[in-house]
Order: C-alpha cells, then sequence, then structure tokens
C-alpha cells in the first residue's frame, strides 16, 4: 500500500480535489469536529500530501505546527522543501504513534484525526486504543471513514469489493469506547459534481485505494462498464462520510 501511496504522490492532490469547494468544506467539518482551537496540539494522521492539513492550518493559524504523520516519505515531500512553518512532517505510521515506536515533538496531543486510513490499519482495537492513551486529557480522537456501503459511480466489481473490505463505523465507535474514550457517531454529506471523463481517468490513475485491488485489464474493463451505465457529461453523486469522535475525560481517565 506503501508503494501505491508513492506513485500517486505527485498527483495526488490533483485527483482528489473534486472542485474548489471541496476541500474547504472537509477541512472545515473536521475543524468544527474536533472543536479545533489555535492553542491545540494537533495530528493529521495519514496526512499524505497534507491537503487537508495545510487548509486546517490556513483556517485555525496554529501556535504549534500540525503534525502530518504518513509512512510515505513521496507524499510528505509533497508538503514542500521546506515545509510551511505551520506544519512539521512525520515519517510514521498510525501504529508506529500507538505504539511509542514513533517520536513527536508533543509529549501528548489534544486534537488526533485521521481521514480515510483507519481501513489501513492491521490492529484497529490495539491501534485506536494505543493513539487514546497520546491525547492529553480532553483530547479528541476523530475517525473520518467512508460507510460500509457508498453511491459513487464506479463498476460493480469495485463497489462489491469495497463493501467486502470496508469496516463498520459502529465497529470503529465501539473500538473508541472500549479504549476509555467517550464517543459519538455523526454523518455528513456533500454533493459532487465531477466531469465524467475526467472522473474515468482518476479510476483508471486508482485515485482510490481499493482501486490497486485490480489489474490493468479488470480497470480497463470496469471503465467501459462506467462508461455505458453513465453516459451524461457531469456526474452527480453524493459523499457521505461517518464521523467517529472520541473524547478523553478532563480528568484523564
Amino acid at each position: 500500500m506503501r508503494g501505491h501511496y508513492d506513485g500517486l504522490a505527485a498527483k495526488y492532490d490533483e485527483h482528489w480535489v473534486y472542485g474548489p469547494e471541496y476541500v474547504p468544506w472537509m477541512s472545515g467539518r473536521i475543524c468544527e469536529a474536533l472543536r479545533l482551537s489555535p492553542a491545540d496540539r494537533i495530528a493529521d494522521i495519514g496526512s499524505g500530501t497534507g491537503l487537508f492539513t495545510r487548509e486546517v492550518a490556513r483556517h485555525l493559524r496554529p501556535a504549534h505546527p500540525i503534525l502530518c504523520v504518513d509512512p510515505s516519505r513521496a507524499m510528505l515531500r509533497e508538503l514542500g522543501t521546506p515545509p510551511p512553518p505551520t506544519l512539521t512532517p512525520v515519517v510514521a505510521s498510525a501504529e508506529d504513534l500507538a505504539d511509542g515506536r514513533a517520536r513527536l515533538p508533543y509529549e501528548e496531543l489534544d486534537a488526533i484525526w485521521l481521514k480515510e486510513s483507519v481501513h489501513h490499519v492491521t490492529d484497529q482495537a490495539r491501534t485506536l486504543r494505543g493513539l487514546a492513551h497520546r491525547l492529553a486529557p480532553g483530547g479528541r480522537l476523530l475517525i473520518v471513514m467512508l460507510p460500509a456501503a457508498i453511491r459513487y459511480p464506479l463498476f460493480k466489481a469495485a463497489l462489491a469489493r469495497f463493501e467486502e473490505l470496508q469496516p463498520d463505523p459502529a465497529v470503529i465507535e465501539g473500538h473508541l469506547r472500549q479504549a476509555g474514550l467517550e464517543t459519538r457517531l455523526d454523518h455528513v454529506e456533500h454533493e459532487l459534481r465531477i466531469d465524467r471523463d475526467r472522473y474515468l481517468d482518476m479510476v483508471r490513475a486508482r485515485y482510490m485505494s481499493l482501486l490497486s485491488t485490480f489489474s490493468d485489464s479488470e480497470i480497463e474493463e470496469g471503465v467501459e462498464e462506467m462508461r455505458a451505465a453513465h453516459p451524461e457529461p457531469v456526474l452527480v453523486f453524493p459523499d457521505r462520510f461517518a464521523f467517529v469522535l472520541g473524547q478523553r475525560q478532563e480528568d484523564g481517565t
């Protein structure tokens, strides 16, 4: 999977910016859900190129640099050389942070988010428990993830495989609760409008990690299936996300 993202790094932002309003919308929802303040010590785990982190930092103007944590050096290089003063790259995985293998500039964190990366975590219960232990009293941990089923205009085999592999947000909420956090599960939705041919090119580029599980020929067959099913020039579909929030009690328990 690291190789998949290394290969996508240079064009990752291009694939994920559906339209000019998408990144500000998602970044704003993250800020609201975590109730971020400029004084918070923050980590974006699985930050990739910092696509959403940069927008959060622009809006928040943090007193402490936001940690962009990702195992892919190629993705983190897209932050810039040097990176902006509001962002600090950390080459590490979620498991590295949870197990204490990754050294951070902050002993505790006030806010952590993982956007669409929890499905890459091998032992989700253990890793989320470890991340919860890195929170300061009152600290918040947010998991942004797709629901168990999506209504993307993908080919049928991709949609079926997504449902096979995608974790249930309710299960993720249970892991946070078992880690001792007070939890809440909400959903947000945003309507996407994207040129059909551009979306087909994104699928060919395997913009979703799910698509890396298909061969070149399977991708091309899927693209032809999508082309036949969607003759309209602009695709319109809902992008729905589960926001799973956990908060450590103020007394640190």
